[in-house]
């Protein structure tokens, strides 16, 4: 956040062609409350009127849709203003005005707009990657392993390689991505592992297909947090983590989309003399190559540029780009921090790294993913021992893919209806724990369909990765520490996804009971001391800068806001979500 003064309005400013939009209703509320703080609204609704829409519901609280819906702020205080305006260099500073107030009508149809024109793509991008990292699994069910002369231990190794490639690329995808803009990174990221995947064609053994494990694994690693910091630049805190949650939905309706994909492409095997899993990897990443190139002309740096050669006439108007600006510098005033394009310096590198109240979420980004990894990754080999064939075997893991799809959304509707982030994502844990300790009860040869009934039901679990992503975004506090607070907790997920892959081994095949006790262990450690933990110590911090704060006196506050060295979450007046 800068010290710079707010810069005089002009006397001509874009009030008249902003309300030029509005009905007259709403222009006239509108003019009466422009620079007035009473009108204000103090929270967004709640995220349950999702849930009312997709029931059918009519709610009776509904606010009026031609009431103001801007959010109090920060911006409202002239005193404090000045210490939270966005730097000089900031790339939507032209279309800031703190005065701009704006209806709930508005705000939906705007929201509804970027949900449409931004969300809906980087959903796409995202079910890109899962469709090439994800193909692996399918290409099991076509005697992969056996063709390349390959063993399951070769296989662990194969992931492992994969995941240590994806983690090292993390914070250096970000450092490039922060600086030439993440709207020109991502799609070049998206070709580049397109063009690996459609390699995967000509493997001839173990040494090439480790090499394309790794080599795939450094294209698409920082590829997540990019495209988180992207959204980020559209979306409030409080919107941001419901649209994770669709985020990862995606990612479940690529599985399912890609085991109807394997399910044809499969029976080429033999065209050619080849088998059908080097097809699958041919047509799955010539598919991820079109979206890659498409990608280039979908992503707009920014809200406030979205016009170019190719679209002329951009996506918002102008009085849809202030809203746009004002709302999400409102909700959070540290994404002025840095311009879009602006790369990160050593010290903030240093800074972000050294931020260790952020610690506790890397600590739970290393553990919360073991106890479903191994399950997952197992489910078509295992499935294919206990005897269905290829094209059985593909379409039994749609049902858990369906299942986690509605758990997904209803915990992340859930968290920020009860504004509660450790508890919440405690309970894909309280799901899992249950199911494994079934699977660890089963006899020596288990009837195939119970085992597929335990297995689906686990695999249907809650994922909270979507929250603890949104988490830890909130907690950063800044544009350079969440650039990589977001990378280092997704280091911290592939570091967990490799501990997960050599899990399950081959001397313990094929009811691996000794690698589902480990799991059962690293569950009920998750539930008894790491997430509670993580939330006192939250906790502890919240009420320590409470009790200094609120002793201060206002001029005391405004003296610490006008000197202080803080940044971002080292701030006395930041409060952590817990």
């Amino acid at each position: 956040m800068s010290s710079v003064s707010p810069p005089e309005k002009p006397a001509a400013s874009g009030r008249d062609s902003k309300a030029s939009s509005l009905s007259d209703i709403s222009k006239s509320k509108l003019e009466d409350k422009t620079s007035s703080v009473e009108n204000l609204v103090d929270e967004e609704p709640t995220p349950f009127r999702w849930l009312d829409y997709l029931l059918g519901r009519k709610r009776t609280n509904q606010p009026d849709l031609d009431a103001v819906s801007t959010r109090r702020s920060v911006f409202d205080d002239p005193a404090l203003a000045k210490h939270y305006w966005p730097n000089p260099d900031y790339e939507n500073l032209h279309r800031f005005d703190p005065d701009a107030r704006w209806t709930y009508r508005e705000e939906k149809a705007l929201v509804r707009k970027i949900d449409w024109r931004v969300m809906l793509w980087a959903a796409i991008s995202f079910s890109a990657l899962n469709l090439d990292r994800g193909n692996l699994t399918q290409a099991n069910t076509d005697n992969f392993l056996p063709d390349l002369k390959m063993t399951t231990n070769d296989y662990n190794l194969g992931n492992s390689v994969f995941r240590l490639a994806f983690l090292s690329a993390e914070l250096p995808s970000q450092l490039v991505s922060k600086r030439l803009g993440p709207d020109v990174w991502i799609p070049i990221q998206m070709c580049a592992w397109s063009i690996v995947t459609m390699a995967q064609f000509f493997l001839n053994g173990r040494t090439t297909f480790l090499v394309c494990r790794g080599v795939l694994g450094f294209m698409q690693g920082g590829f997540i947090p990019d495209l988180i910091l992207y959204l980020s630049y559209f979306y409030t805190k409080n919107e941001l983590p419901l649209r994770l949650s669709l985020f990862w939905i995606s990612m479940n309706v690529c599985t399912i989309l890609g085991s109807f994909i394997a399910f044809g492409v499969l029976r080429m095997r033999g065209i050619l003399g080849r088998a059908g899993w080097r097809w699958l990897f041919l047509v799955e990443g010539g598919i991820t190559l079109i979206v890659g190139i498409a990608t280039f002309f979908m992503m707009p740096p920014s809200p406030t540029q979205t016009k170019t050669w190719f679209r002329p006439k951009g996506w918002f108007t102008e009085r849809e780009e202030i809203i746009a600006v004002s709302r999400v510098l409102r909700d959070d005033p540290t994404k002025g921090d840095m311009h879009n394009r602006q790369a990160l310096t050593p010290r903030k590198l240093w800074r972000a790294l050294c931020d260790y109240d952020l610690w506790p979420l890397y600590i739970i980004g290393l553990m919360f993913g073991i106890p479903t990894s191994p399950p997952a990754q197992y489910l078509t080999l295992s499935l294919r021992n206990l005897g269905f064939n290829t094209f059985e075997t593909n379409l039994l893991t749609i049902p858990s893919a369906v299942g986690t799809i509605i758990t997904m959304w209803v915990i992340a509707l859930v968290s920020e209806t009860v504004h509660d982030r450790a508890y919440v994502s405690m309970l894909e844990d309280v799901w899992c724990l249950p199911f494994l300790i079934a699977l660890r009860a089963l006899p020596d040869k288990p009837d195939p369909w119970v085992f597929y009934a335990l297995a689906t039901v686990l695999l249907s679990y809650p994922y909270t990765h979507p929250i603890q992503v949104g988490w830890c975004s909130r907690n950063a506090g800044s544009v350079a520490s969440r650039t990589v607070n977001a990378s280092l907790y997704n280091m911290f997920v592939q570091a967990s996804a490799i501990i997960s892959s050599n899990i399950y081994r081959k001397d313990d095949a094929p009811n691996y009971r000794r690698g589902n006790s480990w799991l059962i262990g690293v569950c009920a450690f998750n539930c008894i001391i790491l997430y509670p933990g993580v939330k006192a110590y939250y906790k502890w911090k919240n009420a320590s800068r409470d009790k200094i704060w609120n002793a201060m006196s206002p001029e005391e506050k405004a003296e610490y806001l006008s000197t202080t060295k803080d940044k971002g979450n080292r701030r006395l007046d930041f409060r952590f979500a817990h």
